[in-house]
Order: structure tokens, then C-alpha cells, then sequence
């Protein structure tokens, strides 16, 4: 994992390690949304505000990257007031909220998708699957006995999986009624890692997504479009699918709410998304309000 160098001070850390970096350490700070900036109530803490200001008045760059399609990003950009590009759709979407286009976007072959749910289903018997439709104004199709992770995101209901296939998507996401996201994430990745990228995103989200698409990809082509590159780059995060990112920044920040296996690669852990952990961070590199 590529990394400034710094690593954790001390030895073992206390509830949360610091790094004392310098005021103009970092030149672009990524995001992830759900578990990490937004609260359970999908909302940001005036905190949280307060400090991605204050990254701003000091001429670093502030990106989202989430699992999140583009047309679920564009009204928590409008609330940030950020016009800039985000990274969505687990790495898939490069999205222009200002121009509200997307900059690049890659799909997930349908055909395949099908196929992979069958060998999946062959293993751990059925799954309940739902996807997001590419494009700025794509659709999330959930079929019969699928449940939405977040019941604030919009979804279409469909009568049969095979509507599910009906235009081009980013990606699938599956539930079980019965395997733990671990589970359920693991076997998908033993029998179908060959045809596309399997990650987790949540609770109750495990998801399949176009093969060597990650968050690492679509952040490099948004730094890359902005002039930046890792090196310079802080990320933070609280699931799996966050590793790859951590990997490719100079320095990851693991929620206190993060899953195991990010916090295992982890520079730094920081207080919970309701505890505002984030802004702890930024306010100790950028200045506190």
C-alpha cells in the first residue's frame, strides 16, 4: 500500500492514533458518505460543514467517493454546495455535479451479471438482487424480496429479475436471507472474482461491480483530471470497499464505526460518523473554525 511514511506514533494506539501532520499536508481529501461524513439520518453536522470550509479557504480539494450512484449523490452535493466532480458507483462514475454529466462511466455487462448471479445462487442458494442503472438519471431496480439497505434511497420495485437487465447498469447489489455480508461477500468473490469486482459497502450491501473497478480507479481519474495524485491525498472511510482507496491515498482514516478489515490497514482511526470523526481529523490538518 503506497503511503506517506509518517505511519501511526507510538506503539499501540489509544482509542484514537494521531498523526501530527503539517498544515499544507494534504491537497485533496476523499470521502467516503454512508458511516463516514453522513450521519445515520443521511444528513452532515454543522462540524462537518464547518471543517470541509475550512479545507476549501485553504485551496485543498474536497471529493465524495462513494458506492453511491450519481443521480443518489447530486442532492447531498447540492446540500454541500459542492459544483466539482465526485466519484460514485464504487469507482464506476465520475460525475460533473456542476455540468451534471457524467465525466466517465463504465458498465457492468448484463449478460455477465446474470451469470454470476447463477454461479453465486449455485453456491448459497438464492439471493435477492437489485441494480443501479447507469447514466445521471438511472433508476435503482430492486426485485421481489429485496430490501434496501437504506430505505431513504428511492428504488422501482420490478415484477421479475429479468426486468432487472432492461438498460445499461454500474452495477448489482445482493442480500441473503440467511449469510452475514462477510459470508455472502466472501463466496461471491471464491466463484465469480473472475468476471467482475466483488465488494462490500454496508450493511446489507454487497455488491458486484464491473472487474478492476474500485474506488482507487475512479478516484485516480478525478485526482487526475483535477492535477493531483496520491501522494498528497487523504481518504476516509468505514467499509471494505474503502480498501482499495486507502491503498492508492497517502494516508487512509478508518472510522471508529469501521469494519475490521479496514481498520486493520488503516493509518489512523478517528471518533464515529456520528461523532463527527472527520472533522476531528481536518480540524487538527486544515485548523479548527
Amino acid at each position: 500500500m503506497g503511503r506517506s511514511g509518517s505511519g501511526r506514533v507510538g506503539g499501540a494506539p489509544g482509542p484514537y492514533s494521531l498523526i501530527m501532520a503539517p498544515f499544507t499536508a494534504f491537497s485533496l481529501v476523499a470521502t467516503d458518505l454512508d458511516g463516514t461524513l453522513l450521519r445515520a439520518d443521511d444528513t452532515f453536522s454543522d462540524r462537518s460543514r464547518a471543517a470541509l470550509a475550512r479545507v476549501a479557504r485553504a485551496g485543498a480539494q474536497h471529493l465524495v467517493v462513494t458506492g453511491r450512484p450519481a443521480p443518489r449523490v447530486r442532492p447531498l452535493l447540492d446540500d454541500l454546495g459542492c459544483g466539482g466532480l465526485a466519484v460514485c458507483g464504487q469507482g464506476a462514475q465520475v460525475y460533473d455535479a456542476g455540468a451534471h454529466r457524467l465525466l466517465w462511466s463504465v458498465t457492468l455487462d448484463r449478460e455477465l451479471a446474470e451469470t454470476a448471479l447463477g454461479k453465486i445462487e449455485a453456491e448459497v442458494g438464492q439471493v435477492y438482487a437489485a441494480v443501479d442503472q447507469d447514466g445521471v438519471d438511472g433508476l435503482t431496480l430492486i426485485e421481489p424480496g429485496y430490501r434496501m439497505p437504506h430505505p431513504t434511497l428511492p428504488a422501482v420495485r420490478v415484477e421479475r429479475r429479468d426486468d432487472l437487465w432492461c438498460a445499461p447498469i454500474s452495477k448489482v447489489l445482493l442480500r441473503h436471507a440467511e449469510l452475514s455480508d462477510d459470508e455472502l461477500a466472501a463466496t461471491a468473490r471464491a466463484v465469480v472474482g473472475s468476471l467482475a469486482t466483488v465488494t462490500m459497502s454496508g450493511p446489507g450491501t454487497v455488491e458486484l461491480q464491473p472487474l478492476g473497478v474500485t474506488k482507487a480507479t475512479g478516484l485516480a481519474l478525478a485526482a487526475e483530471h483535477l492535477g493531483l495524485g496520491p501522494r498528497r491525498t487523504i481518504a476516509f472511510g468505514d467499509m471494505p470497499n474503502d480498501i482499495p482507496m486507502f491503498g492508492w491515498a497517502a494516508h487512509g482514516v478508518a472510522m471508529a464505526n469501521a469494519h475490521p478489515a479496514l481498520k486493520a490497514v488503516a493509518d489512523e482511526i478517528t471518533r464515529s460518523n456520528e461523532d463527527d470523526g472527520v472533522a476531528v481529523v481536518l480540524e487538527r490538518l486544515f485548523g479548527a473554525a
